[in-house]
């Protein structure tokens, strides 16, 4: 696990150690066992290195001593040593057994059909030096980020975050007035967007090929959604396949040459890896983290304690009070080089923090949720059509009646969570999932936006951004299309970005054996309503395959975001900080929000007439992040797209 940054030109004038350097600099939080700089005619690698795989040999950028071609890799490649025969088969010979090198080989051997045979999470930068070409991949899930620039003079500059690009003085700094709309919404800058214009980030399960200052960005794989066939297996079939790559995705993500552990969370995901990693284990062999809040409602450590207790872990706990967490948000604010808005980030750093005392490398059930229609948007959605159907006065009744609730400040509250319904439940197909998760609606509610910036998105494109993978899945049911499209807009660019950043920000290498190809080839083809059964049951299909493995308690219980009380905090100890990260004077000087729609939102939160938790830790990030990384702002009316 690493961070890359680097560039491939065409004119020697680009070729910069200083400015590489830098760029290799600023991503020194994600490799720092160590560093390497590489310049050749054409290309320019640097690497900061966290060793997990051939310790010794494992060094980077790495270039074949015969053919010259030339890698630099962020992240774990599982299936390379089945790989490493094929091309030893085919005469290639290696000096390390490291990932790293079965890239350098692969890309020799077979080009632009390398990242299709990868099982792994990697973005990674080729130079072909035979025919002058540069390389970019980036996995078919989006576990690994990858920023791009391409600059007049045609060169081509990448990084592992959008920090190593701002370090280019090519770079403009100036905020992308599209992203910033898409950020309100979604809370996260979904790609090809960045957050700085001149910027993008490459798809997952694309490459991009440079050649001569010309770029060509071409899918390596479609979604399993889009091409599998439905399988016509048995329930007791379906159960078996289901744990059986499971279990095969967990082994393949054991591979390091350093201790490893599972995050625990007591929720079906984390628990199902736990319990089937230490299946293969003596009783106490493996190591599980979770952490504990003071707050009842956002812990969930009891649950993880019941399963490491029946699983027979060696389970580290670390309680957390609300000092803990608040010390920490200045220095996530500082961290977060593209706006983030999903607060969850926080909670998620420290665990990482805690583990990384213990093991180098955490498995996780990061896409559990996605896979088997396990949030409960999804459960809310099946009661969205009847919701509908109900003669209007009886809808207008409810309503009523659900404004008048009193507004709570705890985690998933009744109040909360049926507000948020009626908020998307009118909607149309994905458009409600977007109105459930956002923030802020590009057609309703407030709208913080400076009076005198001219929007460039209508509502329509920015629901576009998830309703495209919801269409495309043809001839598939409502769930699969929801599915599809969780997978390519939310897993990627919020659940993934957040693991990434909070991981990699404490040396800490996470994995989530859900995200495999075979794992997802298998869930494309099986019947939705093994993923969600009778009486909106989620995850059913996985609760048969690992439910006899854990405590009846957790199988039963109702999924539980992770979490930290925002609603309470920013009426409390961080009323303060947000007073002056969104104070009159600063808005209006930097004329990105309107300040009184903003002073309204804030005063209503205080009050207790209205729950804006979500809106406002969204405008706090995108604040904490303008002033943090010196960005400034077109003219309004001048804005250019990303």
């Amino acid at each position: 696990m690493c961070g890359i940054a680097g560039g491939f030109f065409v004119a020697p004038s680009a070729h910069d150690e200083a400015v590489l350097r830098r760029m290799t600099d600023s991503l020194a939080h994600r490799g720092p066992d160590g560093e390497g700089l590489l310049l050749g005619e054409g290309f320019a690698f640097g690497h900061r290195r966290l060793a997990i795989v051939d310790l010794e040999g494992g060094a980077q950028p790495m270039r074949a001593a015969t053919h010259r071609t030339t890698v630099c890799f962020n992240g774990e490649i599982y299936n390379h040593m089945a790989l490493r025969v094929e091309l030893e088969q085919r005469g290639y010979r290696f000096e390390t057994s490291s990932d790293t090198e079965v890239l350098v080989h692969g890309a020799h051997a077979w080009g632009a059909g390398l990242p299709a045979k990868l099982n792994g999470m990697f973005a990674y930068a080729v130079w072909d030096p035979a025919h002058r070409r540069g390389r970019l991949a980036r996995d078919r899930f989006g576990e690994k980020p990858l920023y791009y620039m391409h600059l007049p003079d045609g060169s081509l500059w990448f990084g592992s975050e959008l920090r190593a690009l701002m370090a280019h003085p090519g770079c403009t700094r100036r905020i992308s007035q599209a992203a910033l709309e898409l950020y309100l919404t979604y809370e996260y800058v979904p790609w090809p967007h960045a957050a700085v214009e001149g910027v993008q980030k490459l798809e997952p399960g694309t490459a991009l090929v440079w050649e001569a200052g010309r770029l060509t960005i071409e899918p390596f794989c479609e979604s399993d959604f889009c091409q599998s066939e439905q399988l016509d297996l048995t329930d007791d079939e379906w159960i078996l396949q289901t744990k059986q790559v499971l279990l095969a995705s967990v082994r393949a993500r054991t591979m390091a040459d350093v201790p490893i552990g599972v995050f625990l969370s007591g929720g079906v995901d984390s628990s199902a890896i736990a319990a089937l990693l230490s299946a293969d284990m003596p009783r106490g062999a493996l190591q599980t983290f979770s952490i504990a809040f003071d707050d009842p409602s956002f812990d969930e450590s009891q649950y993880a304690s019941a399963v490491a207790e029946a699983l027979g872990t060696t389970h580290h706990v670390r309680r957390f009070g609300t000092s803990d967490l608040l010390d920490l948000v200045p220095a996530m604010m500082g961290h977060m080089d593209e706006p983030f808005g999903d607060a969850s980030l926080l909670p998620t750093h420290l665990l990482s923090k805690f583990t990384r005392e213990h093991v180098k490398v955490a498995l996780g059930g990061d896409g559990g949720d996605e896979l088997f229609l396990g949030y409960e948007t999804f459960r809310a959605d099946e009661v969205a059509a009847p919701y509908a159907r109900l003669p209007k006065p009886l809808q207008r009744l409810t309503e009523r009646l659900v404004r008048a609730m009193p507004v709570s400040t705890g985690n998933f509250s009744l109040d909360f969570v049926a507000k948020s319904f009626l908020r998307g439940a009118g909607s149309p197909g994905v458009e409600r999932h977007v109105r459930w998760l956002s923030s802020f609606l590009p057609d309703a509610g407030p709208q913080p936006l400076a009076r005198d910036r001219r929007r460039l998105l209508n509502a329509d494109e920015i629901f576009a951004i998830m309703g495209v993978h919801y269409d495309a899945p043809q001839g598939r049911d409502h769930r699969q299309r929801l599915s599809n499209a969780y997978i390519r807009t939310y897993l990627a660019e919020d659940i993934l970005t957040k693991v990434d950043r909070a991981s990699m920000a404490a040396g800490l290498e996470a994995r989530s054996a859900f995200l495999d190809p075979e794992m997802l080839k298998l869930v494309a083809r099986m019947p939705s309503h093994l993923k969600m059964g009778r009486g909106l049951k989620a995850k059913w299909v996985l609760k048969q395959a690992v439910g006899p493995m854990l405590p009846p308690v957790v199988t039963a219980r109702k999924k539980k975001g992770f979490g930290m009380p925002v609603a309470a905090w920013l009426k409390g100890p961080l009323r303060g900080q947000m007073r002056d990260l969104l104070s009159h004077d600063r808005l209006a000087s930097a004329g990105v929000f309107d300040p009184m729609v903003v002073e309204r939102l804030m005063a209503e939160h205080e009050a207790g007439t209205f729950d804006h938790r979500k809106q406002l830790w969204t405008l706090m990030m995108f604040e904490a992040w303008r002033q943090r990384w010196g960005v400034t702002v077109s003219a309004p009316g001048t804005e250019a797209m990303a």
